[in-house]
């Protein structure tokens, strides 16, 4: 069941707004399974973008993204991440051979660096530009960089998005950062947009649920996804909890949910230093 909502990224390739993160993922042996399944069924749903990291169980969340998309790789849009400790010419190289070699693919669709780090951002992106004319990449983007940050890439770098974490109680991106992709023509890929559960039992939060008859999730989800630029990369380790996932695409939020909403958790007024989990 394919998602007719798209984003579309820099080089022209369309993506689903919702995909599938792998947070966690791997680090428990007695949970694999479930979190392949997990994952496939995302697949069968549509939500065909995968996000994972070297960093993510010392590997082992690539592991199990592989299992899952093993003979579907071609309907798969695979995003991983370089630590920012190997983020230096020889060492984004090495760390993209050992996500391939996990992965068990041929090729990464999208390549992040997870945060910026001491290696300067220009040798990274020559990197970068060097595994994509290799075809061991699609195309590069970067995570966890604030405004300045994306200023001081290199003149003339492309950077398909910038993953960044962004939900209902952490809207300080929207202030100067959301703004500042928008004018790059760069899509956001919020991560954490549910806040891990912390945010499920707030009461205006299963207000507008109740509403539409939806979980606190779903409604959370839904206004990640409010903006056509945004992406967000919900981890689910269940086939409920997937279901659940898509289920948001089918919620529209209306005018009066959303001032409910900002009266709970409001916009920000002024800028905030960009927040990481």
């Amino acid at each position: 069941m394919a998602d007719p909502r798209t984003v579309v990224l820099p080089s022209g390739v369309a993506v689903p707004v919702l995909g599938q993160g792998t947070w966690r993922m791997g680090e428990d042996p007695g949970r694999r399974s479930a979190e392949v399944s997990a994952l496939r069924v995302g697949l069968d749903l549509g939500m065909t973008l995968i996000d994972t990291a070297e960093m993510y169980g010392d590997g082992a969340a690539e592991e199990v993204v592989a299992e899952a998309v093993a003979g579907r790789r071609d309907e798969v849009f695979l995003v991983s991440k370089v630590l920012p400790s190997h983020a230096d010419a020889r060492g984004v190289a090495e760390a993209c051979r050992g996500s391939l070699r996990r992965l068990c693919t041929d090729r990464i669709d999208l390549y992040l660096l997870h945060w910026r780090g001491d290696v300067p951002l220009e040798e990274t992106v020559e990197a970068f530009e060097s595994l994509v004319r290799e075809g061991a990449i699609g195309s590069w983007g970067v995570s966890n960089l604030d405004v300045e940050d994306l200023a001081d890439l290199p003149s003339g770098a492309e950077p398909q998005t910038d993953q960044v974490l962004y939900n209902l109680s952490r809207r300080g991106p929207e202030h100067s950062l959301l703004p500042k992709c928008r004018a790059l023509s760069i899509p956001v890929m919020a991560y954490s947009p549910v806040e891990q559960g912390r945010l499920l039992g707030n009461a205006a939060l299963r207000e507008v649920a109740a509403a539409h008859g939806a979980t606190p999730a779903q409604i959370a989800l839904a206004w990640v996804l409010r903006h056509d630029d945004v992406i967000a990369i919900p981890k689910a380790s269940s086939r409920e909890h997937v279901q659940e996932n898509r289920a948001a695409l089918q919620v529209d939020l209306t005018a009066e949910d959303l001032a409910t909403l900002d009266r709970a958790f409001p916009p920000p007024r002024s800028r905030r230093p960009l927040e990481i989990l």
